[in-house]
C-alpha cells in the first residue's frame, strides 16, 4: 500500500467491518437441528425483514471474502432457484398462520442478483412474493448490481416488481485503480450501467466507492468522489479497503492485515476527506460507510439491509436469518472450491425445515448486539429504549468499555447527554475499531477457532 510518513494513530482503526453480530466465523453446526416451526414460535411476525441472498458474480473482486462463486455453469441458476423455492416454501410454513406475516422490508444480495437473467429475476421475485407473501411493490426493496449486470431488461424487471433502491458497486471510477483491487473495468462501461439504472426510474441510487486502494492519492479519491456526485446519487457508501485471507488480494501477498501505520494513516486521511467532501455537496452521515443525500426521498425500511434486526428471514445459502434467541444459516467458505461445494449441496437440499449452522444469543449477547447496532449509526443509541428493553443502562452493562471509548474522545461530551448515547466525529472514523471492542470473550473464541476454508 501507499507509504507515508506521518505517525501512526494510537489505535489501529482498521480491525473489521462490524455488518452483523455475533459474526458467521462464529457460527458453528447446531447439534439440537431446531425445527424452524419451534425457533419462530412466539416471534413477532408483524414486521419482518426478508433477504434473498444470490451467491453467483461474473467476475471475484480481489478485496471479496462474501459467500460467493464465478460463473454458474450446467444450469446451477435454475437448480438454486428451485432449491430457493424449496427453502421459501418450508420457511412460509414453518411461520404457520396463527399470526398474520408482514414484511417490512426487502433485498436481494449476494454476489451479484442481477447476474440472474430477466426471467430468473422475475421467478426470485416470484419466489419474495408467492412463497414468502412479500408484497414487493408495497415496501422498501433493495437489490444490489454491477456495472456489466446492470442491464436494461435485467432493470426494468426490478423497477416493474417495486424495486426503490439499485446499489452499485464501482469502488472507483479511476481505471488504474479498479485493476489494483482486482476489478478490472472501463470508466465508459460503469457510466452506461449508471445511465441505465437512472432511466429504469428506481427512486434510490446508491453507489458503493472503496478508499485505501493501492496507489490512490487524495486527488484521485476526489475524481471518483466527484464522478459519483455528477449523478447525485441519494446514497454513497465510503468503504475502507481490507485485504482478508483467501481474497484475490490476499493471495497476491498484499500486506493488508499487517501492522501497516502508514496505510491506517492513509485510509484514515481519504476516509476525512471523502466524508467532508460529501458533507459540503450537500450529504448527511448516516454511519461511518453511509451518506444519504439530504433531500433524498426515504422508506420506511431499516439501512443496511436490517441486518442487526431480530426478525430477519434470509434465504438462499449465505443468508442468515435472526430471531430473538437464535442466529441461524449454511456454511460460510471463501476459498471458491469449497464455496461450490456448500452451493451444490444447497441445490441437492430437499429439506429445508431445521436450522444447521448458527449461534445462540443470550441476555448478554442481546445487550452487546443491541448496543453495537445502535451506537455505530451517527443518530446514536436512546438510552431509554435501551432501558426498556433490558431493564439497565449502557453505562451499567458496559462500564469499561464506554470509559475507555470517552477517554480516546469517541464518544460525544458528556457521554449520554440529552439522553443519547452517541459517537463523536472520531468516534465514528473509528467505528471498526470501536465495534469489536464490544465482541463477548466467547464470540471473540469461537472467531479465533474458527478454520478459514
Amino acid at each position: 500500500m501507499n507509504r507515508t510518513t506521518t505517525a501512526a494513530p494510537a489505535v489501529r482503526p482498521y480491525r473489521s467491518y462490524v455488518y452483523a453480530y455475533p459474526h458467521k466465523t462464529a457460527y458453528r453446526p447446531l447439534a439440537d437441528r431446531p425445527e424452524l416451526r419451534e425457533l419462530w414460535a412466539g416471534e413477532r411476525r408483524d414486521a419482518l425483514s426478508l433477504y434473498l441472498h444470490i451467491p453467483f458474480c461474473e467476475v471475484r473482486c480481489g478485496f471479496c471474502n462474501l459467500f460467493t462463486r464465478i460463473g454458474a455453469p450446467d444450469e446451477l441458476t435454475t437448480r438454486y432457484l428451485d432449491a430457493l423455492d424449496r427453502q421459501a416454501t418450508a420457511v412460509r410454513e414453518a411461520l404457520g398462520d396463527a399470526e398474520p406475516v408482514r414484511f417490512a422490508a426487502a433485498a436481494f444480495g449476494g454476489g451479484t442478483p442481477t447476474f440472474l437473467t430477466a426471467a430468473e429475476l422475475d421467478r426470485l421475485c416470484d419466489i419474495a412474493e408467492k412463497r414468502m407473501g412479500a408484497d414487493l411493490r408495497s415496501v422498501p426493496l433493495s437489490v444490489e448490481t454491477s456495472p456489466s449486470t446492470a442491464t436494461a431488461d435485467r432493470l426494468a424487471v426490478l423497477s416493474d416488481r417495486g424495486a426503490t433502491r439499485i446499489s452499485i458497486g464501482v469502488q472507483s471510477f479511476v481505471e488504474a485503480e479498479a485493476r489494483a483491487a482486482v476489478r478490472p473495468q472501463r470508466r465508459a462501461d460503469v457510466e452506461a450501467a449508471l445511465d441505465r439504472i437512472r432511466d429504469a426510474g428506481v427512486p434510490i441510487l446508491n453507489i458503493d466507492l472503496i478508499y485505501g486502494i493501492d496507489g490512490q492519492t487524495e486527488d484521485s479519491w476526489r475524481t471518483s468522489l466527484d464522478a459519483a456526485l455528477g449523478w447525485r446519487p441519494e446514497e454513497l457508501y465510503l468503504y475502507p479497503l481490507y485485504v482478508r485471507p483467501l481474497t484475490g488480494l490476499g493471495r497476491l501477498g498484499a500486506d493488508g492485515e499487517a501492522a501497516d501505520a502508514a496505510w491506517d494513516e492513509q485510509r484514515l486521511r481519504l476516509y476525512r476527506a471523502g466524508r467532508d467532501h460529501l458533507l459540503a455537496h450537500g450529504y448527511e452521515q448516516v454511519s461511518m460507510r453511509m451518506f444519504r443525500r439530504a433531500d433524498a426521498p426515504r422508506t420506511d425500511g431499516p439501512d443496511d439491509y436490517a441486518c442487526q434486526t431480530d426478525g430477519m428471514i434470509g434465504l438462499g445459502c449465505g443468508a442468515r436469518s435472526y430471531t430473538t434467541r437464535l442466529h441461524y444459516s449454511f456454511d460460510y467458505a471463501v476459498e471458491m472450491r469449497e464455496v461450490r461445494a456448500i452451493i451444490d449441496g444447497y441445490t441437492a437440499t430437499e429439506d429445508f425445515s431445521r436450522a444447521e449452522v448458527g449461534r445462540y444469543v443470550d441476555g448478554d449477547e442481546a445487550r452487546r448486539r443491541h448496543l453495537l447496532q445502535s451506537v455505530l449509526q451517527a443518530e446514536g443509541l436512546r438510552i431509554d429504549d435501551y432501558r426498556e428493553r433490558f431493564g439497565t443502562s449502557p453505562a451499567d452493562d458496559f462500564p469499561a468499555e464506554l470509559a475507555r471509548f470517552e477517554a480516546r474522545g469517541w464518544l460525544d461530551a458528556p457521554a449520554g447527554g440529552a439522553g443519547l448515547l452517541r459517537l463523536s466525529p472520531e468516534g465514528l472514523a473509528h467505528s471498526d475499531a470501536l465495534g469489536p471492542e464490544l465482541f463477548s470473550p466467547g464470540v471473540r473464541a469461537a472467531m479465533a477457532a474458527y478454520e478459514l476454508k
